[in-house]
């Protein structure tokens, strides 16, 4: 066996492979020999074919499978000899040789990229911050109770947030359009369920009312045939109904999952809650600055075959998401490019990652995966169920490390980088409307 290597780009590698002819027909000789004690065939009694019948039937089968096996083993050797990291699979070809001894192949592969982590020092982070205290308690109860609403009659006008039951027919030109007639429809006023002017028109009416009023379609509206037109609007107001919320009080804290109806309880429940979102929010948001400074501070060339891997990888999720929502996958034709851009930022955020924790040493400990695993746990009824489920199967402590990991990254990042703090506003870290 010999081997020898050449330098094509920054990443691929092309090897050649030398075999000698000998060994594989030695190699394969003997494997139909045993192929040759089990085989059975009418006329011959059971491991009595004979060897030219063998030969015959499954040499090239045999022949295949030891050229195979003598490549991959001549190429491993190669590549570990010379220390060099393999990715992906390479892509063997067969070379011209006048040779009479051996068989001649070149192996071209890619390598992983080698690279000392960039400097952060210019970096800039912006690190949001917020305390929960019973203002954010207020916003969130209310949210909540909104949630719980109900709708009483009001004999009055319509006014924003009222629930109204409206009759309507649209007509383009005087003649009744498709998806413009409905009876007996509920919506809420101020949703942006229905257009704006179209709200515009039914807010102010009372129940039993009628009117009459012209609406453009946006240029924008996705019936094509309707976009950027002018149609007429019949309205019938059937019923208004104004929003009646909920008392907070023993009834609605035990539908909050409070058993005793403890209201200072409830809301206790809801702080901490609160300040477990706030500070997975955060952290959310300080991780996807640390991600993009490491991108730029890094700007290393990705193996193609990663790429693709990653790319089938995603591929394949989607279709079990589309799957579990009841779609037909075979009717949606999924395309690679699609996940182009995200497979390429995945595996270069990977291996710049690999490459930070093993330079800085930011492996995670037990004691940190223990202190993320209790974390979790104390949302939950049980903690030490929780604690014991996870502990049970090694993949799931897995996990935990793997954001363990992440959250040292981060750390030695902030340690490194321009990092400025800034009070962040509750509704638009937590993503509600104003």
């Amino acid at each position: 066996m010999e081997a020898t290597t050449a330098q094509a780009n920054e990443l691929e590698r092309r090897v050649d492979l030398s075999i000698a002819i000998a060994d594989v027909e030695k190699e394969m000789e003997q494997r139909l020999k045993r192929m040759g004690k089990n085989m059975k065939m009418p006329g011959f009694r059971p491991g009595k074919v004979p060897f030219n019948i063998v030969k015959q039937q499954y040499g090239d089968q045999a022949r295949h499978e030891v050229l195979s096996e003598e490549l991959d083993r001549v190429f491993g050797e190669t590549v570990t000899a010379q220390k060099t990291r393999v990715a992906g699979y390479p892509r063997i070809e067969p070379k011209t040789s006048e040779s009479t001894t051996h068989l001649e192949f070149t192996a071209i592969f890619e390598t992983y990229p080698e690279f000392v982590p960039g400097d952060l020092s210019a970096s800039e982070i912006e690190r949001p911050t917020l305390e929960v205290g019973a203002g954010e308690v207020d916003k969130t109860l209310d949210i909540l109770l909104k949630q719980r609403v109900s709708y009483v009659d009001a004999d009055r006008a319509a006014a924003k947030e009222d629930r109204v039951v409206i009759d309507f027919l649209g007509k383009k030109d005087g003649v009744p359009f498709q998806g413009g007639q409905a009876n007996d429809y509920p919506f809420v006023l101020g949703q942006g369920m229905m257009l704006p002017d179209f709200e515009n028109a039914v807010e102010g009416a009372k129940a039993g009312e009628a009117k009459t009023f012209d609406l453009t379609f946006p240029a924008d509206y996705h019936a094509k045939d309707l976009a950027g037109q002018t149609v007429q609007f019949d309205i019938t107001v059937k019923q208004v109904q104004a929003p009646k919320l909920p008392e907070v009080d023993a009834d609605f804290a035990k539908g909050m999952g409070i058993a005793d109806g403890d209201v200072a309880k409830m809301r206790a429940e809801i702080e901490a809650n609160l300040k477990r979102e706030v500070k997975r929010r955060i952290e959310g948001k300080v991780k996807d600055q640390v991600m993009e400074a490491l991108l730029a501070a890094n700007p290393i060339t990705v193996p193609v075959a990663l790429v693709d891997m990653e790319i089938q990888r995603l591929m394949q999720a989607a279709r079990q998401d589309m799957e579990q929502r009841g779609m037909k996958v075979k009717d949606l034709p999924i395309q690679p490019e699609w996940f182009a851009d995200q497979a390429k930022r995945r595996v270069t955020l990977g291996l710049i990652l690999a490459e930070v924790v093993k330079t800085e040493k930011l492996q995670a400990n037990p004691e940190q995966v223990r202190a993320m695993v209790e974390e979790t746990a104390a949302s939950y009824e049980q903690p030490e169920e929780v604690i014991r489920w996870y502990y049970a199967q090694p993949q799931r402590l897995q996990e935990v490390e793997g954001v363990a990991i992440e959250n040292n990254v981060v750390t030695w990042v902030l340690s490194k980088a321009k990092v400025t703090d800034k009070a962040a506003v509750f509704d638009e870290l937590m993503g509600q409307k104003q």
